[in-house]
Order: C-alpha cells, then sequence, then structure tokens
C-alpha cells in the first residue's frame, strides 16, 4: 500500500489526467438525476436537442467545479490513501493548470446553458458551482462536521437545471427532489467516511464519524435515511407520478432503510458493520428512484 504522505507516481497520460480532475464518476451520479427529471417535467419524452445540450452544459459544470476542488483540496488529498492518486498530487498537472481548467470549464457551461437551454439553468448551473467550492470546498468542509449536510446541497442542483431546462421556471416536484437528494447526501457519505475515517483523521477534515462516537454516526445515518424516504414519498402528492414510481420507491426505500438499521444494529452489538455495503447501495437507490421518476411519466 503507497505510503499516504508519497505521491504514487504518474501512470496515465495528460488527457486521462486532465479528465481524473473532472471526477467523472461523480458527474456519472448528478447526470442519474438530471434526465429522469426532464421526462417528469415534460410529462413524457422531452426534447432530446435540449437534453444533450443540458447534459453537456451539466458535464461542462460540475467538471469545472471539480477541479476547482482539486486546487483547493490539494494538501488534503496528498494524505488521504483514497485519494492520493489524484492528479494534483501525483504530480501530473500543475496547481495552475488545474486552476485554469477548472475555470475555464465552469465559464463556458454558464455561457453554453445560457444560449442553447435558458438562463434560468445557466444561473442554477453557476449558482452550484459557486456553492460547491466557495461554500462547501473553502468554507464549510474544515470546519464543521456537518460539512457534508450542507456542503451536499450543490449536488442537489441538477434536479433544479433538469427541471428548468425543461419548462424555464420551478415548482413543488424539482424541490422535492431536490429534498430527496438532501437527505440522501449524509447516509451516502457518512458510511464512505466511516471506512476512511484515519485518512479524514490524518488529514484533520472533520468529518462527523472522526469527531463523533460511531454511535451516534449510525443514529444520524438512521435519522436522515428515513427523511429520505419520507421525502421521496411526497413526490406523488406534487406531481404527475403515480403507481409505477410509488410501487419503486417504497422497495428501495425499504431496502436502504433496512440496510441502515442493519449497520446501527451491527453498530450496536460491536460487530463488524461494513459501512461500504450500504455505501454502494446508496448509489443504487438514487439511480432507482430517478429511474421511477423518468419511467412513470413513460407509463402513464
Amino acid at each position: 500500500m503507497t505510503s499516504p504522505l508519497v505521491a504514487p507516481k504518474p501512470t496515465r497520460g495528460k488527457f486521462a489526467a486532465f479528465l481524473a480532475l473532472t471526477k467523472p464518476r461523480i458527474i456519472e451520479l448528478l447526470l442519474v438525476t438530471t434526465v429522469p427529471t426532464m421526462f417528469l417535467a415534460s410529462g413524457g419524452w422531452p426534447n432530446w436537442q435540449n437534453v444533450i445540450f443540458t447534459l453537456i452544459g451539466g458535464t461542462l459544470a460540475a467538471g469545472g467545479a471539480n477541479a476547482l476542488n482539486n486546487v483547493a483540496d490539494r494538501d488534503i488529498d496528498l494524505l488521504m490513501q483514497r485519494t492520493e492518486h489524484r492528479p494534483l498530487v501525483t504530480g501530473e498537472i500543475s496547481p495552475k493548470g488545474a486552476l485554469i481548467l477548472g475555470l475555464a470549464l465552469s465559464f463556458i457551461s454558464v455561457i453554453f446553458l445560457a444560449a442553447l437551454v435558458n438562463n434560468l439553468a445557466a444561473f442554477l448551473a453557476a449558482s452550484a458551482i459557486l456553492f460547491y467550492v466557495f461554500v462547501y470546498t473553502l468554507w464549510l468542509k474544515r470546519r464543521t462536521s456537518q460539512n457534508i449536510v450542507w456542503g451536499g446541497i450543490a449536488g442537489c442542483f441538477p434536479v433544479l437545471i433538469g427541471w428548468a431546462a425543461v419548462t424555464n421556471s420551478l415548482s413543488w416536484a424539482p424541490v422535492v427532489l431536490f429534498m430527496v437528494v438532501f437527505w440522501w447526501t449524509p447516509p451516502h457519505y457518512w458510511p464512505l467516511s466511516m471506512q476512511y475515517r484515519e485518512d479524514y483523521e490524518r488529514s484533520k477534515v472533520p468529518m462527523l464519524p472522526v469527531v463523533a462516537k460511531e454511535s451516534v454516526v449510525v443514529k444520524n445515518i438512521v435519522i436522515y435515511s428515513w427523511l429520505m424516504a419520507v421525502t421521496s414519498l411526497i413526490l406523488p402528492l406534487v406531481s404527475t407520478v403515480g403507481l409505477t414510481y410509488i410501487s419503486i420507491a417504497v422497495l428501495a426505500n425499504l431496502i436502504f432503510l433496512y440496510q441502515a438499521h442493519a449497520l446501527q444494529y451491527r453498530s450496536s452489538r460491536d460487530l463488524p458493520t461494513n459501512p461500504m455495503r450500504l455505501f454502494n447501495y446508496s448509489i443504487t437507490y438514487l439511480a432507482l428512484i430517478f429511474f421511477a421518476v423518468g419511467l412513470d411519466p413513460l407509463l402513464g
């Protein structure tokens, strides 16, 4: 295992290193929430040109924000085994190069969305970038154990952007979906930070598992999981989704709540907790919920 204090040697080409700066896997997760929301906003099949333009703009915005996050967090990334292969740690990309990439992608994304989608979508994308970089990365992440709770708001914006791209407005339906992602973020991320607690402790990032007892962490995971589940079942009251969405959402929520309570049960009895089980399912959960969001209008 590579020492977290010594940067590993570069093993990829320049393009791959620049691509890694944008954190493509996180972008994929964000886009999973955008397209189904556009189906719901359209009441069926959305305009595919609009979908493509929105996805391009959203990808550029998320990539720019992630590159800027890499610049700000390069000292932390050096100390964490989970992030020690990032391009700024390995020296494949210079901080200046990453900064230029992040700023360029961010500005281009906003201009692109304003020109080819609409001004509201562009404004929401700009807000997400600014929130992620300045509020979460530069302010909250190193100062409070609630960093991921409030910082996670940036990851909720894609549902608003998707809805705005179709309707050029907002309503209660995207707000409910926004809140589903908001409540989902802590029980998604805290199991990961439980698994890599030593990394965060070494880098002095006050994630909840670093500053609180495990019993407190898993209790909070259960609370946020319930808030997420209840909120997801409010969507039929403020939108056109019906039985298809409800059926998939109920099943997905039952599995999530079972996993959360199982984590709490194992923790309370000093059994191996295996928090990555909940982390991995949380990704599946989000995909299922938004699959249902997109599927329901097609079957309705």
